[in-house]
């Protein structure tokens, strides 16, 4: 195995020590994140309890090629009979031991739990298959495994994971109908939209998921090549095809059909998995079904609080998912409503809702006016009527003070209500690079649930071209909040031709106080994804009673 610190790792180390924590958490953190460390050092660190006895030397043969895949197995000793079964399936770039403090509350619960390394990781065999047809015949086999030699109760197996090992959970449960339940932690619903969604490579993500594929797996040449394709906007069928069979939305029916009962937890600042294609997912799963949205980037949350002590909203709920079906037993989990999501910065617990907005919210249209020589852009609830037509130009000779800040650090840091700002004037004041539209001040809190979309009529002057969309709450000293924002990329762009844009925003849960304003910022880069060109384009935005350009907001 690899001698390597996971990115992850460290990472959720470094947001655990960022979490307030009482001094029994902390008790909790540090023997729990050195025993991941140690478990990533080839090292498993087991808990011990007299309630389960635990073997760190478990391989089972995968049946569709005979690779040999490691794991080890929690057995609970205080009970009799067969037994409800978990499998936890690893993160990328972790391993077998990445949930062993996990697996022993389980385990003390009553349930034998099998955690295995997906294959081209840790101990496993093969080539890494980024939750493909192998991992999915891995994932039978490991049940399979437990069946023929524990006391486990064959219709009571569970599966669960954390980002990668959510994936092949969810895809798993869609393709063997033996698992009845699925806590799915920083999952994806399309894997398409997740490295290129709305035509935009995720720079960040998909280049550090590929280094820490090369770093600590044996990575199957084909990632690398579809990870390279996608940056060059090549081949795009060939890479959605690859994609699709990756994506458990691709599987849904499947799901539907076999009905295990989906969990699913998601961070509103993951932007490797962007909650827009999980919204999707869940709208169309009509399984027993739960999710629960709250602050944070990708997985950092989940592996933060199970180092610590596991009582957390997110893990707590896990459990009781597990309770009630795969044990039958009645716990607070059915008096919460299907979604549960945790407003951005809000003090308050997470809000109760019987489903996620959908196309029947009520929203909020701010029709863009062009911006003048003194003043921003507006947000008018009022269409554009002047019967003159109007452009506002913008070039992408550089960025702006628009943006998400730090990759992946300033997410994380949104745990801890440390928030994403910028000076909205110094923005406004750089009028070749950006524009800027901003709404009146608002008579009461604004209340944004949902996916915001925007809809503009640009001419672009290159065939290719990019723009990001910011979502501001602004106050009455400039300052503004980052809502949330989304990128698109025309990669085929027809220079000097008017163009319709439609694109999706990054969904979110956030409160506009009354008395500030919302604003709009669209410029030409983010450090998070990847631009289409160095080459200096400009973009004009075009304002004309005949074709309106819109802001939709979804709100309570």
């Amino acid at each position: 195995m690899k001698k390597t610190l996971s990115f992850f790792a460290a990472a959720a180390l470094a947001a655990s020590a960022s979490v307030p924590a009482k001094a029994d958490i902390l008790s909790e953190l540090l023997p729990n994140g050195f025993s991941l460390v140690a478990g990533l050092l080839g090292q498993g660190v087991f808990p011990t309890s007299a309630n389960f006895t635990t073997d760190d030397s478990v391989v089972f043969t995968s049946r569709v090629d005979g690779t040999q895949i490691a794991g080890n197995i929690f057995v609970p000793t205080n009970v009799s009979g067969p037994r409800p079964a978990i499998i936890f399936v690893s993160s990328w770039g972790l391993n077998e031991y990445e949930y062993l403090a996990e697996a022993a509350r389980f385990a003390e619960e009553g349930y034998i739990v099998l955690s295995y390394s997906a294959r081209g990781w840790g101990e496993s065999g093969g080539l890494i298959d980024t939750a493909g047809p192998k991992d999915m015949e891995d994932f039978s086999s490991a049940i399979d495994y437990l069946i023929a030699n524990y006391n486990v109760d064959a219709s009571k197996i569970g599966a669960s994971g954390i980002s990668y090992g959510s994936g092949i959970s969810l895809l798993g449960a869609a393709h063997d109908s033996r698992i009845r339940a699925v806590v799915a932690m920083s999952t994806w619903g399309s894997l398409v939209e997740s490295l290129y969604g709305q035509q935009t490579p995720r720079q960040v993500w998909g280049s550090l998921l590929v280094l820490t594929g090369k770093l600590l797996g044996r990575m199957d040449p084909i990632i690398e090549d579809t990870w390279n394709d996608v940056s060059n906007h090549r081949n795009i069928p060939a890479v959605t095809t690859w994609a699709d069979e990756r994506s458990p939305l691709k599987f849904v029916s499947q799901l539907n059909t076999n009905k295990p009962a989906v969990y699913i937890s998601q961070n509103w600042g993951d932007n490797l998995f962007q909650v827009n294609s999980v919204f999707n997912l869940f709208n169309q799963l009509n399984t027993p079904k739960h999710i629960d949205l709250q602050a944070g980037t990708h997985a950092m949350g989940e592996i933060a609080t199970m180092l610590a002590d596991g009582n957390s909203h997110v893990w707590n709920n896990a459990h009781r998912w597990f309770a009630q079906y795969l044990k039958g037993e009645s716990n607070a989990m059915e008096s919460q409503l299907p979604v549960g999501m945790k407003v951005k910065f809000s003090s308050n617990g997470y809000e109760q809702m019987a489903a996620l907005p959908g196309s029947s919210a009520k929203t909020q249209t701010y029709y863009l006016h062009p911006r003048n020589l003194i003043d921003n852009g507006d947000l008018s609830t009022s269409p554009y009527t002047s019967w003159f037509p109007a452009q506002n130009t913008i070039n992408s000779f550089s960025d702006t003070l628009a943006s998400t800040q730090i990759p992946l650090l300033s997410q994380m840091l949104e745990i801890v209500d440390t928030k994403v700002q910028s000076n909205i004037p110094l923005i406004s004041m750089n009028t070749t690079q950006a524009v800027v539209f901003d709404s009146g001040k608002l008579s009461s809190t604004m209340k944004i649930r949902g996916i915001p979309s925007l809809s503009m009529y640009i001419q672009p002057w290159y065939d290719t071209v990019q723009m990001v969309a910011y979502l501001y709450d602004m106050d009455s000293s400039g300052t503004g909040t980052l809502i949330t924002h989304a990128p698109v990329t025309l990669p085929a762009a027809k220079s000097g031709q008017l163009t319709k844009v439609d694109m999706k925003l990054v969904g979110t849960a956030y409160d506009v106080p009354a008395g500030h304003k919302v604003v709009l910022v669209v410029d030409t880069e983010d450090l998070l994804y990847t631009q289409p060109t160095w080459f200096p384009y400009s973009i004009d935005f075009e304002f004309n009673k005949n074709y309106q350009s819109t802001l939709t907001l979804p709100i309570l």
